[in-house]
């Protein structure tokens, strides 16, 4: 869970940067960090996360906390991915501005200052749009747009560019979420869905210069399977029948409509059962029906359990009045 922060965090940006296997890049990040922060006028922390890097990224990481106190590093024994090292440098955050970012100067730290003053417009997530993208077209920007537009359609969230980590997130849009997967970059769909005001804004994109790419074109698959996840836990985790039930009454059509068909085959173009597929179609049809509206109640039951057991509210109050006693 994030940390609660103390007032006078109120003012101070915790930017959080995972690496992996991203020595040669360390140094020159840092330089370009530096100025950039301090022109901000307010404090702020980076929290690097060396996410089970075998070159020499942890080294040149000490290194640079050394010589800057507001340069913090966590270090995981092993590869865990980009998103778990992400939500361990948002656990550890104490800023009440997250702001992520990419360890391999394809990000320009200078952007940090319009995202924060867009931020300060009154939106709870500002997203940054890599506008002129310096990637590969086919195995990088091509299979993105496609993503970024088919999340955009199911989410509803229309934003040109989901696969930039460069963000600013208020502190209150990230309790009580967990990140799984690849599920940072849907970080502003949550955020919309739970009632925040989102922007777009664009940014600079570098090519990489050194070190090796670890995204792949098998991402946008993963990406897409995560969206799914994200859908159903914001939208129907507190009543998941909702789900298995629209699933199990589409079997229960389908059934019906298999059902009524072999009748009508048999009776008027005297078609028997056994010549027909459709007898079968509505037995297994009918069978998966009643197996969703039971997997539905019994994940109703579970949800409730959960919710009971842990505590948890349906609901996120975003202020009070003359209330001073907290249920």
């Amino acid at each position: 869970m994030v940390q609660t922060h103390n007032p006078d965090d109120r003012d101070l940006v915790s930017v959080i940067i995972p690496l992996f296997n991203e020595g040669e890049n360390v140094a020159p990040l840092c330089a370009a960090l530096t100025p950039a922060l301090d022109g901000l006028s307010r404090s702020y922390e980076v929290i690097f996360v060396d996410d089970g890097s075998t070159d020499d990224t942890l080294s040149q990481l000490t290194t640079a906390a050394k010589e800057n106190a507001n340069f913090k590093v966590l270090s995981f024994k092993r590869n865990v991915g980009q998103t778990p090292a992400m939500m361990a440098g948002i656990d550890h955050a104490k800023g009440a501005v997250i702001v992520p970012m990419d360890g391999d100067l394809q990000n320009d730290p200078a952007d940090i200052g319009t995202l924060l003053s867009k931020l300060g417009e009154g939106f709870g997530v500002v997203s940054g749009w890599r506008k002129n993208r310096k990637d590969a077209f086919w195995s990088r920007i091509f299979p993105s747009r496609i993503a970024n537009a088919v999340i955009s359609w199911v989410s509803g969230v229309r934003l040109k560019d989901y696969g930039c980590t460069l963000k600013a997130y208020r502190r209150d849009v990230l309790e009580d979420f967990r990140l799984y997967g690849e599920m940072h970059r849907f970080v502003p769909i949550y955020a919309h869905w739970q009632g925040a005001k989102v922007a777009e804004v664009a940014v600079s994109h570098r090519a990489r210069e050194r070190g090796e790419s670890k995204y792949g074109i098998s991402r946008v698959f993963k990406v897409l399977l995560d969206l799914l996840v994200v859908k159903f836990l914001t939208q129907y985790e507190a009543k998941p029948i909702y789900i298995f039930g629209t699933v199990g009454f589409g079997f229960f059509g389908i059934s019906f409509i298999a059902g009524i068909w072999a009748l009508y085959l048999k009776y008027f173009e005297n078609t028997s059962f056994v010549e027909t597929p459709l007898p079968l179609l509505f037995t297994l049809g009918f069978i998966t029906g009643v197996m969703c509206i039971l997997m539905g109640l019994l994940a109703e039951v579970l949800v409730r359990v959960y919710y009971e057991s842990q505590g948890k509210r349906q609901y996120t109050v975003r202020s009070s009045i003359n209330i001073d006693d907290q249920p």
